[in-house]
Formats: structure tokens, C-alpha cells, sequence
């Protein structure tokens, strides 16, 4: 069945995608009937910056994904000499140094694709400031010949330029001609740009200046570093091409699945379910990392916003802000358990059928488009992210003080276990806790932002965290590494209605490592960028609690424990 077969369906499929929304079905209905009345896909296809804002600033300069999946086509020849020349001149790693849509969608591509099938180079992404992460790259480059990748949009991304000044400066000591061990991908007349030609780069490839961050899976933002992981290029854009079609204008509007499923997402978050939660097919789990960026940072403003929950365990409490949306690769009913639960209480829900793990490339371009019209119907631009800058001018000023000698702000009083605790009455971890959560209100969410190394333990210890809270609040919780997601759904917490709380950790004093042209740290580094956005988050009215852990993972068992013993 394509498109709605009556007036007072609940439940209607578009192509592989089914709806099944309940009393919500007939007001969508009504928003895709509006969209057509305004010929809303046509326009965004033609560039109409009104579909939007009435003025064109960060609109008509950012749709260049629009056709990225034939335009690409012609850039892999250069991609797979690229990948040859690697392999003949004897890398045997790659490490990318990259911050939000630089890093999240190669990521992506290697979790779902892998080495096997790529030129057999080890594939790291380097999105963190972490001392100890760091640490573990510096190691392996100083085992292995290392190409490393500095990918920026803007070129001037202070994180991304502080790992590469970091590498650059240590292999410039060692190895002649470093130059030649580093590419880029950035803006043309980027700072980059320059500098990869002054110090002789092996390569400088130069993307569409009309594409956002979180637009440029399909670009080369994402394409290079993909086809280094074993990524087969045309199979990957031949998806995204019919991602295109389907979702392009030669397509009646209530038979497009991106038309549509953008104002599913709107007219929802319009009604109060803001939190759609996610059931991704583990084999394609990773995805959902990018695509956390694309609807957060995309909708997450002007005082409205849809909060997207990636890797929640299914089950258990859910509250009426719900929304569920499960992404299943074809013959994976997966988690087939929690679909007669949402039925049985009336709960909306969509099911995405992929048809193999290349179909994400159709999937990157259908979120594309439905973040689009989502943005459309909600009168956002979801090009723009206007609150991200209240970070980093919190973050400049507390790294100036600590240039300058001091430190602007001082942890409360530590505990026994090696906790301090900071924006709370209460030194005593158990009870800050207690009294952060007495603010948490049915409708609110609470968002977790770890300034730690994110390796498996600590990744397990915040995932049993995370748990806990949901369950002993029946709120939706979400988590994110810093300062990585301050360029993913950072803007989405300061810009949203305001129902987030918020837990920090931070790491406590420890070995740093200096960052060159500084008197700082990359531990300096990451509690600033912490502490900036404690004041960014503070100053739009936000509740923030933060916990210095000198151990993580035993901090974090704390906590966890502190959480389950609290009636």
C-alpha cells in the first residue's frame, strides 16, 4: 500500500517505511496535505529559502547535500588513488582527527563496514580530548606509519587544530618530511587549507563550501575516510541516488517518504511526544550516532525541539512524550519484544525497513530530507546552530584564566571515593544526586555529558548510570562524550524548551599532555570545555550538576550504586 488509502486510517505505509500513529495519523495527514498546498519539496529542491526563514542567511549556502549523491560521483577516482597510494607507500593506520559531522560519519562507516574489505590499514576517529585518548593514538602512530586526517569545515575548530598541532610537532620531530603523513578535508580558503599547503600535506581535498557538517555524510567529509575503511563508494551513492529519487520533487508529496516522515516528526513534537527513541538493527547501530546530530542540532532551537534517544535499552517506563521509531535491516525484527507494548497503550510508532547494510546510504538521504521538512513545519532553519557559539566564548574565557595562572572556578569538597562535587547544596555524591533529581519532572529529560576517554569500561559503567536514572525517574536519558557532542546535540540542550537536566562528569587532576603553543593541557582542554558549557547551559536556565571523578570507573560504580540503593 502507497500512501493513505483512507481518511480515517491510523496506521499507512510509504514505500518501506510504516506509520502506525494512532489519533496522531490524521493531523500528519493534514501537515503532508499543507505541505503540498505550499509546494514545499519543490521549493527546497529549488532553493527557496522561504520555505524556511523569510531571509536567506546559512540556507542558500547550505544545500549543496541536495545532490551530493550524483555529484560525488565523479570525485572516486581520486579517492581510490588516493587509497592505492596509501597502501603502495606503506600506511599501515589512519587516524582522524575530526569534531561532530567530521567525525560522526566516518565513524559510522567504519563500525558498519569494517577493515576487511578496505586497503587493511587499522581505522581509528579521534574526537576527544582525553589525556589517555590521546595517549593511545600517540602510541600506536609511534609504532605504525600513521596517516593522519584533519578534517574541519571551518578549519579553525580549536579541538581538531589542538590534535593536530599535537601530532604534527611530535612526528616533525622524528620524521622527515612530515608533511607527507598528513591529508586534509576541509573548506576551500579555509585556515586549513593554507596550512596543509605551507606545510606540505599529502593531500588537501577540498569539499563544497554549501554543505553543513551534519549534511556531509555523502560529501567528501565522509566519502575519504570511508573508502580507507573498506567502504565501496558507488554502491554506497547508488543508495544514496535512490535516497534522492524517492525523496525529490517527481515524486507526488504524500508518496515521499522524507516529505512525509518530516511531518510525522513535527507534527508529533508539535503534539508533546519531543522524544523519539530509537531501535536501530545492532548490525547498523552505529548510524545512529550520526543521525542523533542531524535531527538534534537540526531542530533543537528557538525554544522547540525533538530530542532523538539513541541506545536506550527497550522496556520499562515510558512517558507520554513518547515516540518510537525502529530502523530494522531486512529479516532483523529487532527488539521485537517492546512493538505490543507501544500498541497495546496507543504509543506512535514507524518502522524503517533497510534493505541491506549499503541502505544506509538511502537512510542517510531520507534523514536528510525529513530533518528538512521537519524544520520547515516547525519554522526553524535546521541549517544553522545559533546557540553552539555560548560554549565556546564560555570555554575561551575559563582557558584564558587558566593561561593566565588561576582557575575560575573550584570543585566543591571532595569525598571519600575520589568525587568532588560542584552545583549542588550537597558535597555528598548519593545526595546531590538525590536533590538533582528532585527537580526532574515527567515530560523533562536528563542528558549525560562525559568528559571521559570513552573506552569500554567506561562506556559500560555510564550505560549501568544511565539505566538507573531512567528507571527511578521514567524520564528519557541520553549520553554523550565530550566534547564531542557539544558539536552534535549540545545545541539542542541550550536550545530546546528547556527540559533538560543535566550530569556531568569530568576527570579529576592528572597526567596531561601539553597542548603545543600553549601553556595548557589537553586535560585543560576538556575542563574548560566542560565548564563552558556548565555556564552556557546555567546562563539559558538549565540545571547542571557536575562530578570530578579521579577514577573514572570507580566514580562511576559509585554513582551507579548510589542510584540503585536510593528508594
Amino acid at each position: 500500500m502507497i500512501g493513505f488509502k483512507t481518511e480515517t486510517e491510523t496506521s499507512f505505509q510509504i514505500r518501506n517505511i510504516q506509520f502506525d500513529l494512532g489519533e496522531y495519523a490524521a493531523p500528519v495527514r493534514e501537515a503532508v496535505r499543507e505541505l503540498e498546498s505550499r509546494r514545499a519539496v519543490q521549493r527546497i529542491w529549488d532553493g527557496d529559502h522561504t520555505v524556511w526563514k523569510p531571509g536567506p542567511a546559512e540556507i542558500t549556502n547550505r544545500l549543496g547535500w541536495l545532490r551530493l549523491p550524483e555529484s560525488m560521483l565523479k570525485e572516486i577516482p581520486a579517492i581510490d588513488s588516493f587509497a592505492s597510494e596509501l597502501k603502495d607507500d606503506g600506511f599501515t593506520s589512519v587516524i582522524l582527527l575530526g569534531m561532530g559531522g567530521s567525525s560522526l560519519a566516518p565513524e559510522m562507516f567504519h563500525e558498519i563496514f569494517g577493515e576487511a574489505s578496505g586497503p587493511g590499514m587499522r581505522f581509528i576517529v579521534l574526537d576527544t580530548t582525553a589525556p589517555e585518548a590521546v595517549r593511545t593514538a600517540s602510541e600506536l602512530a609511534s609504532r605504525e606509519k600513521t596517516l593522519f586526517i584533519v578534517s574541519t569545515k571551518s578549519g579553525s575548530t580549536v579541538e581538531t587544530l589542538s590534535l593536530f598541532n599535537y601530532f604534527h610537532n611530535d612526528l616533525a620531530a622524528r620524521v622527515p618530511g612530515a608533511g607527507a603523513c598528513f591529508a586534509a578535508i576541509t573548506d576551500p580558503e579555509s585556515s586549513l587549507a593554507a596550512t596543509a599547503q605551507r606545510l606540505n600535506f599529502r593531500r588537501v581535498f577540498l569539499n563544497d563550501p554549501d554543505i553543513g557538517g551534519r549534511y556531509a555524510a555523502l560529501s567528501l567529509v565522509g566519502l575519504v575516510p570511508g573508502r580507507l575503511c573498506g567502504l565501496d563508494l558507488r554502491k554506497l551513492l547508488a543508495a544514496g541516488e535512490d535516497g534522492m529519487k524517492i525523496c525529490g520533487p517527481a515524486t507526488p508529496v504524500r508518496e515521499n517518504p522524507g516529505a512525509v516522515l518530516g511531518a510525522a516528526m513535527a507534527v508529533l513534537a508539535q503534539a508533546g511526544l519531543d522524544k523519539l527513541t530509537f531501535f536501530i538493527s545492532p548490525r547498523i547501530a552505529p548510524f545512529g550516532d550520526w543521525l542523533e546530530q542531524l535531527i538534534a542540532e537540526s531542530t533543537g532551537k528557538e525554544g522547540r525541539g525533538i530530542l532523538p534517544v539513541m541506545g536506550e535499552l527497550p522496556g520499562g517506563r515510558y512517558g507520554s512524550d513518547r515516540a518510537f521509531v525502529f530502523l530494522e535491516l531486512d529479516g532483523d525484527e529487532w527488539p521485537g519484544e517492546v512493538r505490543p507494548e507501544l500498541s497495546g497503550r496507543g504509543i506512535p510508532s514507524i518502522t524503517v525497513k533497510v534493505p541491506g547494510p549499503y541502505g544506509i546510504g538511502e537512510q542517510i538521504y531520507l534523514w536528510e530530507m525529513a530533518t528538512a521538512v521537519a524544520g520547515s513545519i516547525l519554522g526553524i532553519n535546521p541549517f544553522d546552530q545559533p546557540n553552539v557559539e555560548s560554549t565556546k566564548k564560555a570555554a575561551r574565557g575559563i582557558l584564558a584564566a587558566i593561561e593566565g595562572g588561576s582557575f575560575p572556578v573550584e570543585p566543591g569538597k571532595s569525598s571519600p571515593d575520589g568525587i568532588s562535587v560542584y552545583g549542588s547544596p550537597e558535597n555528598d555524591p548519593s545526595l546531590a544526586i538525590q536533590e538533582f533529581l528532585g527537580g526532574v519532572w515527567e515530560g523533562d529529560y536528563i542528558g549525560m555529558q562525559a568528559y571521559l576517554a570513552p573506552s569500554g569500561k567506561t562506556r559500560n559503567m555510564l550505560g549501568l548510570v544511565r539505566e538507573s536514572l531512567r528507571q527511578k525517574t521514567g524520564v528519557a536519558v541520553t549520553c554523550g562524550f565530550g566534547p564531542r557532542y557539544l558539536h552534535s546535540t549540545g545545541q539542542l540542550h541550550k536550545g530546546d524548551s528547556g527540559k533538560g537536566s543535566f550530569i556531568q562528569f569530568a576527570p579529576g587532576a592528572g597526567d596531561d599532555i601539553p597542548v603545543p603553543g600553549t601553556n595548557i593541557g589537553f586535560g585543560a582542554l576538556t575542563i574548560a570545555a566542560a565548564l563552558g558549557d556548565r555556564k552556557a547551559l546555567a546562563e539559558a536556565g538549565r540545571k547542571v550538576l557536575t562530578f570530578y571523578l579521579s577514577d573514572p570507573v570507580k566514580g562511576l560504580d559509585y554513582i551507579f550504586y548510589s542510584l540503585k540503593n536510593q528508594t
